[in-house]
């Protein structure tokens, strides 16, 4: 059943499970990109080890994860054990043991982006909230102070983005910012509902925002998936150069 639907080349996301006090999984906390690099059976697979900014993520042996894999058919979830580390042809790689079945995973979101991109936001005055919220035709006020963030990662339903000025869970913002298409600068300016706000342990008086976009408009969420993708491609040409 496995490899009807995953194939070789298709990314996951891998986010740790911890057992709850009546033992059932709880998966949570931060999420992993991998590929599938080798389907050796229809419960053991060969997958390439995390990397970030070229560095490599050593997770545990007999860690449990739930993995997500976008296949061509869709999005399919099972829970996996990693059961060794090695390298192979100048490959980093993870032998995974599938520990449930294969099923169709339903949802609305999209695959995230590690990036660091500079935004500028404001919170959208009562006005402006109130004509979005009618979902009438509106054009947001210019020329009102902006305040300065980093975004941390993207995709093509929500970003993340770290700023010393904190925004409330809820709040509707403006947010602007650039991104590099077909050798372009790309502008894109998008409205954000806050879902949660979280203060930085290490770092006090810098809050991290997670938000989604609200109301957008399809072109410039399309801008951003193509950003992704091409930014993946590049990281996959950098990995490939490492490897050889």
């Amino acid at each position: 059943m496995f490899s009807r639907f995953i194939a070789e080349g298709d990314k996951i996301e891998l986010r740790a499970v911890e057992r709850g006090i009546d033992e059932q999984p709880e998966s949570g906390g931060r999420v992993y990109n991998s590929t599938v690099y080798e389907i050796q059976s229809e419960d053991t697979i060969e997958i390439t080890m995390p990397v970030e900014k070229t560095k490599l993520i050593l997770l545990p042996v007999d860690g449990e994860f739930d993995m997500v894999f976008y296949g061509k058919s869709g999005l399919f979830q099972c829970l996996g054990r990693i059961v060794d580390r090695y390298k192979s042809n100048n490959t980093y790689l993870l032998l995974v043991e599938m520990i449930t079945n294969l099923r169709k995973y339903q949802r609305r979101e999209y695959y995230r982006l590690g990036c660091s991109l500079e935004m500028h936001a404001r919170s959208l005055q009562e006005e402006e909230v109130q004509t979005i919220e009618s979902r009438q035709p509106y054009t947001l006020e210019q020329g009102l102070p902006l305040k300065q963030s980093v975004i941390v990662d993207i995709s093509g339903g929500g970003l993340r983005f770290l700023s010393t000025h904190r925004y409330d869970q809820g709040n509707l913002l403006y947010c602007c910012f650039h991104l590099m298409n077909g050798g372009e600068h790309r502008k894109c300016e998008v409205v954000c509902k806050v879902l949660s706000v979280v203060e930085l342990g290490n770092r006090p008086g810098t809050y991290e925002h997670r938000v989604q976009f609200y109301d957008m408009d399809p072109n410039i969420r399309e801008e951003i998936i193509k950003y992704i993708f091409e930014e993946e491609r590049k990281t996959r040409q950098k990995r490939r150069y490492y490897t050889e």
